[in-house]
């Protein structure tokens, strides 16, 4: 697969590279700037077909498949080890009450030897448009529009009937649908551009905000090990890191792998370079290095053990988070949780 990667960071005012751009245009363009949207992973891809492939919708392997089955192609976070040593109790709880509230396309489990938290990529990206999007630094660089260009026509012939039109929300909530999901089909040497944002993350502050509250992962930072509790929407439990895959279902096998790291100051040179250790850990974490032996604790553990009420858990949640009023782009979605080569706005080979 090809693929451009922009990511866009509100408030970037301790990063690295030390001269990084504090904020982006991106972030005062609407629904950005209504939303208070904190960051944002912008992709132009192309999916590249296999050496060898059969069409897995036919299941007689006489014909190529036209690409990736929206089923397939997933979005999300994950770990490359176990993290249950470090759990609190009710996190599989918290993820229900994510697939309730944001989106009942995920699926995750965070007591698996390798813990994941992944939703089909249809349903997952804010923004979907077939073609290559808009490249305009005064918007921020890539800027996704949801609908298509030269695409139209293909992207009409998916969604005939559904009603969708070019909105992302009931784009969202259609790709939620098992019909919907065999007849979008993510097509070889076509290319699209695809938009994550959302205000639950704020990068600057270190803090992970929710409707009337936040907090701060600094509290559950040791500086060493990284972040000793595992955070709803993907904050890393073992190393200082939060993890975002696209992956394809079947085979497990990432396309991209993009890591936002918390580096304590005794890990980065004077000229905001990285030391060789902080090399390691970071390569370890997006897959690149193998794991040290740790103790991470048995596979049988439970989710917060026998005196936690998880069923009364996500009653209270529900009966929170029900009636809690949000802006266009934000809280529950009700389902509507490198290098591409240049050419027109559709691009295909």
């Amino acid at each position: 697969m090809d693929i451009d990667l922009t990511v866009r960071i509100q408030n970037f005012h301790r990063g690295l590279p030390r001269n990084s751009p504090s904020t982006s245009p991106y972030f005062d363009r609407e629904p950005h700037r209504y939303n208070r949207d904190q960051y944002s992973i912008g992709l132009r891809f192309r999916p590249r077909r296999p050496r060898t492939s059969t069409d897995p919708a036919k299941g007689d392997g006489n014909e190529k498949e036209k690409g990736i089955l929206a089923t397939d192609l997933q979005f999300g976070n994950d770990f490359d080890h176990p993290i249950r040593n470090y759990l609190p109790p009710g996190v599989n709880t918290a993820m229900n009450i994510l697939k309730w509230w944001i989106d009942p396309g995920l699926e995750g489990d965070a007591y698996a030897d390798q813990p994941y938290l992944y939703g089909p990529a249809l349903s997952s990206f804010n923004a979907v448009r077939v073609g290559r999007g808009e490249e305009d630094e005064s918007k921020g660089g890539l800027w996704v529009e949801e609908g298509a260009k030269s695409g139209k026509q293909w992207r009409e012939e998916v969604l005939a009937g559904s009603g969708v039109g070019n909105d992302p929300r009931k784009r969202q909530k259609w790709a939620l649908k098992e019909d919907a999901k065999k007849k979008w089909v993510w097509e070889y040497g076509r290319t699209y551009a695809v938009d994550f944002y959302n205000p639950y993350i704020d990068f600057g502050k270190c803090e992970l905000k929710l409707p009337g509250f936040g907090v701060n992962v600094l509290r559950y930072w040791d500086g060493e090990t990284g972040l000793r509790y595992y955070l709803p929407l993907g904050m890393h439990a073992y190393t200082n890191n939060k993890r975002y895959v696209l992956r394809n279902r079947l085979t497990k096998k990432p396309y991209l792998v993009i890591l936002f790291t918390l580096y304590p100051n005794d890990m980065i040179n004077e000229d905001g370079t990285l030391k060789p250790e902080a090399l390691k850990a970071t390569a370890r974490a997006s897959g690149g290095g193998k794991d040290e032996q740790v103790n991470y604790g048995e596979k049988g553990a439970v989710d917060g053990g026998d005196k936690f009420d998880a069923d009364k858990a996500v009653e209270e949640a529900k009966n929170k988070l029900e009636g809690v009023a949000l802006g266009e782009g934000e809280g529950p979605k009700r389902g509507g949780g490198v290098g591409a080569a240049a050419g027109g706005d559709d691009d295909v080979d």
